[in-house]
Formats: C-alpha cells, sequence, structure tokens
C-alpha cells in the first residue's frame, strides 16, 4: 500500500517549491490578499498559519525563526506589530481560500488565498 506524501510537489524541485512558498507568503503577509492557482492556495495556507502562530508571541526566538524562514524584513515586521496580535484570540484559521473561476490561457483553477481578520 503506497503512503500519500503529506505535501503537494507542484511539479517544482524541493529548492524551487520552497523559494515559490516563501515569496507567496511575503506577498500575502505584504497585500493581504493574492490571486494564484488553486492547488499553491492550498499548499500555501498550512504553511502561512504556522508563521501566524508563531507570530502570536513576539520574543527573540521568534523573530529568529520568521527570518531563517522568510528572509523579509518587512513581512516579519508586519507579522509580529499586526497580523499576530490581530489573531490572539483566534485558536486556528487566519486565512481563507476562495475559488476564482478559471485561467483564460491554460484553464487552469484560480483562488483568492486572503487573512480572515480583513
Amino acid at each position: 500500500m503506497s503512503i500519500r506524501s503529506k505535501q503537494r510537489k507542484l511539479n517544482r524541485t524541493t529548492s524551487h517549491r520552497k523559494a515559490l512558498l516563501r515569496n507567496l507568503t511575503i506577498s500575502l503577509v505584504e497585500y493581504g490578499t493574492i490571486k494564484t492557482t488553486l492547488p499553491k492556495a492550498k499548499t500555501l495556507r498550512p504553511f502561512v498559519e504556522k508563521l501566524v502562530t508563531k507570530s502570536k508571541t513576539n520574543d527573540f526566538n521568534t523573530v529568529r525563526y520568521l527570518k531563517s524562514v522568510l528572509n523579509s524584513k518587512e513581512a516579519i515586521k508586519k507579522l509580529l506589530s499586526e497580523i499576530g496580535p490581530k489573531n490572539l484570540e483566534r485558536k486556528g484559521g487566519y486565512t481563507r481560500v476562495l475559488k476564482a473561476g478559471f485561467r483564460k490561457g491554460d484553464n487552469a483553477p484560480m483562488a483568492i488565498i486572503q487573512f480572515v481578520e480583513q
């Protein structure tokens, strides 16, 4: 019996997938909402949720962890000062994925991912 992989591969190598998730996360934190393909949005959701949960506590170890994952000073600052404190009472479910039709060129399913506290 084959065991399914926990994560979607998205037809990319490991390093390319990590870079993709990092860039999508930085864009989501910066703009609050982004439009991407449905599989990318579904893969991005748990990645962002873990970072928001971490950013609820603003201490030295959290800053070091976020720097190692994101590598963007502006995104880290926004996570720790705005997004984390907004979601202190919320126990999870910081993002929502909304289906947004299909892309015109290749008919790929599109989605909008955004923070719930918008």
